[in-house]
C-alpha cells in the first residue's frame, strides 16, 4: 500500500508539468507554421500530451519515504489533491472577465483568443478594408505593435496557447475559466515539490499555505503568464529531483534517469515560452549542470540537452512572434543576454580547470558551512533593514511615473511619482504570507545553507541554488510597477513558493528534532512537545496568509464584460470598418478588431473632424459600412452627421483590482468602462 500511494504521489504531482509542456512542444510549432486550429491540437497535441503522462506513469519514482523502506500513506496525496481541487472550484467561482485591455491580463485574453480562432500571427491590419495607407490612421493599442502592415502582440506565446485550449472547449467564457484551473495545478504541482523535499506528510501543509496565498489566487482569477510558469518552473524542480534520486554516471547506458533528466530540462527551458525574464531564474540550472559534470554524474548531459531545447522555443518564441516586445525591453534584456552568456561560459571554464579534481569539497574548511549559514542570515536582514537606509527612485517610464503619482494622491501619500518602491520587497513578501513565514524561511534556509555545505541535503542543491537566486535577485529589483496586487505577481512563480518550502522545511526540521531529543526521555513528552512546534508552524504561516487573502474573496473583477463584448460586436455590423475617434482606440481596438472580427483603426491626426470624414468616404468607397466609436457620447458627436444615432453597447459598471502602495489590498476599486459607437448610413 506504501508503496502505490507513494509512487501515485510523485506521478500524479508530476502530471501537470508534463502535460503543459506536452502541449507547448506540439502547440508551439502549430502556431509558428500557422496551423494551430482545434483539429491539428486534437490530432497532434492530444496524442503528445497523453504519451507524456504515460511516460511519467512509467519513469517517475516513488516518493523517496518509500524508496528508504518507509510506509507511505494515502491522506497526504489525498489532502493535497482536495487541496488544489477547493482552491480551483474557489477561483472558478471569483474568476475575473477581463477582456478591455488596461494591462497585462486582457492582452493575453486578446492574444489567446486571436490565435484560437485565427491559428496563427501577426494579426492582419485590414487596411486595405478602411483607408489604405491614409496617414491620419494608427493601428497599435495598448500591448499590441504596429509593424508595417501588421500588428504584433506584446508578449510571449505560452501562457496563450494555454488559454486558447480553453476557448475551444467553451469559448470565451471557458478561456477565462482556464487560469483557475491551471492556478490549481500550481498548488497540486508545489505539494509536489514539498512532499519530495521536505516529506510526503508535509505537502498538504505546503499546498494550503500557497492557496491561501491572496496573490495564487488573484493570479489564478484572470488570464495571467504567472500560473502557466508556476506549474512549469515548480514541475521542473520536482522531475529534477525524480531524475537525480537514481545513481548514474557518465559512461552509464542512458536509462530512466536520463529520461527523467532530460524531460526537466525541457521543462524549465519552455519556462522561457511562458516569460523572458524565465532567463534569469534558469541561471543557476547551467551552473548545476556544471557540478553534475564534475561530480561525473550521467544525467548532466540530458539535463543540459533539455534545457537547451527548450531555451531554443523560448529564443524562438521571443524573437519570432515577440520581437517588438523585446525590443522595446532591449535595456533590461540585452544585458541580461550578455549576463546569460557569461555564466555559460563561465561554467564552462570552471568544468574544464576542475575536471581532474571533480567536485570541490565545500565541507573543508571547517569553517565554511557556517560562514554560508550566516550569510542567508545577513542578506535578509539587509533586504529587512534597506527601507531605513534606502529609498529606490526611477521607474525608466514616465507614464509609470504619472499613474504611481495618481495612486499616491488617492491614497493620501506624499507626492513622489518617481519612487519605485523595491526597497520595500521583502516586506511585500511578507504582507501576503506573514512575516512569521519570512521569519522562518530565514531560518530554515540558513539551517539548509550548511547543512547543504556539510554534504548533508544533496537533494536540496538544485531547488536551493534557483529559488535562492530567484529571491535575492527578484527582491533587490523586481522591475515591475509597484502597486498592489499588480506587483506581487513578480513574487508568485519563485518567490512566495521558496518562502514556503523553506518554513515549512523549517518546521518538519524543527519537530523532527524535538520528536528525538535525547534530552527528553519520555517519548509522550517528545511527541507533545513535537506536535506542538508543527502546530504553531502551521498556525504562524496559515493565520496571516488568510487574514490579507480575504480582501480579494469579496469580489470578481470586471464582471459584465463579457455580455457587454457580445452586445457590441451584435451593434457592429459584418461588413463594418470601425474608426475609433478617441483615446479609447488603446483599450478597445484589438477587441473590436480580434472579437469582433472586423477591420479596426483609430485617429491620429491634428485635424481629426476633417480627417474623419474622409476616412469615413474611403470606408464608404470600398463598399464597407462607417462604423465610428468613442469612449464617450461628447467624444463621439463632433465627428457625426447630423441625425446619426449613438448608442452604447458597451456599458460595464462593476468592480476592478485595487492600486495600493504601502499595505496589502484589501478590497476592489469602482470599474467603469464604455464604448459608444455610431453606424453612419
Amino acid at each position: 500500500m506504501g508503496q502505490t500511494s507513494a509512487r501515485l504521489f510523485t506521478r500524479v504531482t508530476a502530471a501537470p508539468a508534463i502535460a503543459i509542456s506536452a502541449w507547448l512542444l506540439v502547440a508551439f510549432p502549430l502556431l509558428v507554421a500557422g496551423a494551430f486550429t482545434p483539429l491539428a491540437g486534437a490530432l497532434l497535441g492530444v496524442p503528445a500530451v497523453a504519451l507524456g503522462l504515460l511516460a511519467a506513469a512509467r519513469l517517475v519514482p516513488p516518493a523517496p519515504a518509500a524508496e528508504s523502506g518507509e510506509d507511505v500513506p494515502w491522506w497526504p496525496l489525498v489532502l493535497t489533491v482536495l487541496i488544489a481541487a477547493a482552491f480551483t472550484a474557489v477561483q472558478l467561482a471569483y474568476h475575473a472577465e477581463t477582456l478591455v485591455i488596461r494591462r497585462d491580463p486582457a492582452s493575453y485574453a486578446q492574444f489567446a483568443f486571436w490565435i484560437a480562432e485565427h491559428g496563427s500571427l501577426p494579426i492582419p491590419q485590414q487596411r486595405e478594408l478602411i483607408a489604405g495607407d491614409d496617414p491620419a490612421l494608427i493601428y497599435d493599442s495598448l500591448a499590441y505593435y504596429e509593424v508595417g502592415e501588421v500588428v504584433w502582440p506584446q508578449f510571449l506565446a505560452g501562457a496563450p496557447l494555454v488559454y486558447a485550449v480553453g476557448y475551444w472547449l467553451g469559448g470565451t467564457t471557458g478561456m477565462l475559466l482556464t487560469p483557475p484551473v491551471i492556478g490549481g495545478l500550481g498548488v497540486l504541482t508545489f505539494g509536489g515539490l514539498a512532499g519530495r523535499l521536505v516529506g510526503v506528510r508535509w505537502a498538504p501543509l505546503a499546498a494550503l499555505v500557497l492557496a491561501v496565498c491572496q496573490t495564487q489566487q488573484w493570479v489564478s482569477r484572470s488570464t495571467y503568464s504567472e500560473p502557466v510558469a508556476q506549474v512549469l518552473l515548480l514541475g521542473a524542480l520536482a522531475l529534477a529531483f525524480d531524475a537525480l534520486t537514481r545513481r548514474s554516471a557518465l559512461g552509464d547506458r542512458w536509462g530512466l534517469a536520463h529520461a527523467l533528466a532530460g524531460g526537466a530540462g525541457l521543462i524549465f527551458g519552455l519556462g522561457l515560452v511562458v516569460r523572458i525574464d524565465a532567463l534569469r531564474d534558469l541561471l543557476p540550472l547551467v551552473g548545476f549542470v556544471g557540478l553534475l559534470l564534475l561530480a561525473r554524474r550521467g544525467q548532466a548531459l540530458p539535463l543540459l540537452a533539455g534545457l537547451a531545447l527548450g531555451v531554443g522555443y523560448g529564443f524562438t518564441a521571443g524573437y519570432g512572434l515577440s520581437r517588438p516586445y523585446l525590443e522595446h525591453l532591449s535595456d533590461s534584456l540585452n544585458p541580461l543576454l550578455l549576463i546569460s552568456a557569461g555564466v555559460v561560459a563561465a561554467v564552462a571554464l570552471g568544468v574544464a580547470l576542475l575536471w581532474r579534481r571533480g567536485v570541490p569539497r565545500t565541507d573543508r574548511p571547517r569553517w565554511l558551512p557556517a560562514v554560508g549559514a550566516a550569510a542567508v542570515v545577513v542578506v535578509m536582514a539587509a533586504l529587512a533593514l534597506r527601507p531605513l537606509v534606502y529609498t529606490d527612485y526611477g521607474h525608466g517610464d514616465a507614464v509609470t511615473a504619472l499613474y504611481i503619482g495618481q495612486v499616491q494622491a488617492f491614497e493620501g501619500l506624499p507626492a513622489d511619482p518617481d519612487r519605485t518602491y523595491y526597497e520595500l520587497s521583502l516586506y511585500w513578501v511578507g504582507w501576503y504570507v506573514g512575516l512569521s513565514t519570512v521569519l522562518l524561511a530565514t531560518f530554515g534556509a540558513a539551517v539548509l545553507a550548511r547543512r547543504i555545505l556539510l554534504r548533508r541535503e544533496p537533494q536540496w542543491v538544485l531547488p536551493a541554488l534557483v529559488l535562492g537566486w530567484t529571491v535575492v535577485t527578484t527582491l533587490l529589483r523586481p522591475a515591475i510597477t509597484p502597486d498592489h496586487p499588480w506587483a506581487s505577481r513578480r513574487l508568485i512563480v519563485l518567490v512566495i513558493p521558496a518562502f514556503i518550502l523553506f518554513a515549512v522545511w523549517f518546521t518538519a526540521w524543527l519537530t523532527r528534532r524535538l520528536a528525538t531529543e535525547p534530552a527528553v526521555e519520555r517519548r509522550a513528552v517528545r511527541t507533545a512537545v513535537a506536535g506542538l512546534a508543527a502546530a504553531v508552524g502551521a498556525a504562524v504561516m496559515l493565520v496571516p496568509t488568510a487574514i490579507t487573502a480575504w480582501g480579494v474573496m469579496t469580489y470578481r473583477s470586471d464582471v459584465g464584460s463579457v455580455a457587454a463584448t457580445r452586445e457590441l460586436c451584435r451593434a457592429i455590423p459584418d461588413d463594418a470598418s470601425v474608426l475609433i475617434v478617441d483615446g479609447a482606440y488603446a483599450n478597445f481596438m484589438q477587441l473590436v478588431r480580434g472579437m469582433c472580427g472586423v477591420p479596426t483603426a483609430a485617429l491620429a491626426s491634428a485635424v481629426p473632424q476633417a480627417d474623419a470624414a474622409r476616412v469615413v468616404e474611403e470606408i464608404r468607397e470600398r463598399g464597407r459600412t462607417p462604423v465610428l466609436a468613442a469612449g464617450a457620447p461628447e467624444d463621439l458627436r463632433p465627428f457625426l452627421p447630423e441625425g446619426t444615432t449613438m448608442t452604447n453597447p458597451f456599458d460595464v459598471h462593476t468592480e476592478q483590482d485595487p492600486s495600493t502602495l504601502m499595505e496589502p489590498p484589501s478590497g476592489p476599486w469602482i470599474f467603469d468602462d464604455d464604448l459608444w459607437i455610431a453606424v453612419v448610413r
